[in-house]
């Protein structure tokens, strides 16, 4: 938990050791600044960051090995060594190695997180190919995240300046998606999500908006059923939980006619509905947030950029947005903890039940 005084120790796991991770990593600490924001703690190795700062010659930075996460130095680059040997690094190349050093170190973060040793985790890009193993069979972060710390659910929730969108869905392939989408996965999703606006993001009563999953949201059952015997029914439920959720919404008109401005956040059913949509239109710098967990975990929004690894090329915006949004989280989960230690401050529960759902004229009306 923060106090006003305190700088929180943010961890920062590396990445594919062969993608942009590290040179990301290099280009945000080497602003000094930044050291007035968090403290951080980056799980790699010496020979790992020398290399690639030596691949950025206009680059100031300079680290303090670590031995103990509990303790990091304040005010300095820490860096906890998560190995010794010697390794191959081949920038741009996807290696067996580049994987299995990217989940030593994403392991050695999350134990750190679990331990409170640090407030936070930044999760540099690994590649979904390379990390598997028997030791991690996982499509992603999130669903590894959601394991190691045995939750029963998470949301994928992209965050930028004038928009969040969560998924139900994440990394599944297109033939699958329709048999996950249930009421009871929806609901799921609609309590972490509610929960993470008024705790995460300081909204009391935020508004979620729920998109459908066939071409108009179903045109009343004519396009699909899932509108009406899975996604209907969810919100409806949700409402009775006092969750202030809006639709089922069709996709494209939706987010063509910017209705996602009048909504805290938007719930859609699957990855690319969610992501193009966010990646085209979202204001500043998007940030992958995993909401549900009993730690901080931010992430940038794009991959390992293998085609300009190790070539001084790679944006940093998105990393450094991705520790600023982990600050603004714990700060914000702070405040809500005194509040609601302070009876006085409690707001009462409101009975949603009857809300009824705003509208929204769809593009494909004219269609039908």
């Amino acid at each position: 938990m923060l106090n006003q005084n305190s700088k929180p120790a943010i961890g920062i796991s590396c990445g594919d050791i062969n993608g942009i991770g590290i040179e990301l990593i290099i280009k945000t600490f080497s602003d000094s600044r930044m050291l007035d924001v968090c403290t951080p703690v980056i799980f790699a190795s010496n020979k790992l960051l020398n290399f690639y700062r030596k691949t950025l010659p206009e680059a100031s930075f300079t680290f303090q090995n670590l031995k103990d996460t509990a303790r990091p130095y304040p005010r300095q680059i820490n860096l906890y060594n998560c190995w010794e040997e010697e390794v191959n690094i081949t920038p741009g190349q996807l290696t067996d190695a580049g994987g299995r050093y990217a989940v030593k170190s994403l392991q050695a973060a999350v134990q750190a997180l679990k331990a409170k040793h640090i407030q936070a985790l930044v999760t540099a890009p690994i590649h979904k190919k390379n990390v598997q193993s028997p030791e991690f069979n996982f499509s992603g972060h999130t669903p590894f995240l959601k394991q190691f710390f045995g939750v029963d659910d998470v949301v994928m929730l992209m965050c930028a300046d004038n928009m969040r969108v969560g998924l139900v869905t994440e990394h599944v392939p297109v033939k699958d998606i329709a048999q996950q989408i249930t009421r009871q996965a929806i609901l799921k999703k609609l309590f972490i999500l509610k929960e993470s606006l008024q705790k995460d993001f300081g909204i009391d009563k935020p508004k979620i908006a729920v998109l459908g999953l066939n071409p108009h949201a179903g045109d009343e059952g004519l396009v699909g059923k899932e509108e009406e015997e899975q996604i209907k029914p969810a919100i409806k439920e949700a409402k009775h939980n006092n969750i202030l959720a809006f639709g089922p919404y069709s996709a494209d008109a939706f987010f063509a006619r910017g209705s996602y401005e009048k909504f805290d956040a938007v719930l859609a059913m699957y990855h690319d509905q969610g992501l193009i949509p966010f990646k085209s239109l979202a204001k500043g710098e998007g940030v992958n947030y995993t909401a549900g967990l009993p730690g901080v975990r931010t992430s940038p929004d794009h991959g390992t950029a293998f085609d300009i690894a190790g070539k001084n090329k790679a944006d940093e915006t998105s990393f450094r947005q991705s520790i600023y949004t982990a600050v603004d989280i714990l700060e914000q989960q702070y405040e809500y903890a005194q509040n609601r230690s302070n009876p006085m401050r409690r707001m009462s529960n409101v009975v949603l039940t009857n809300v009824e759902d705003e509208k929204i004229e769809e593009a494909g009306e004219a269609e039908k």
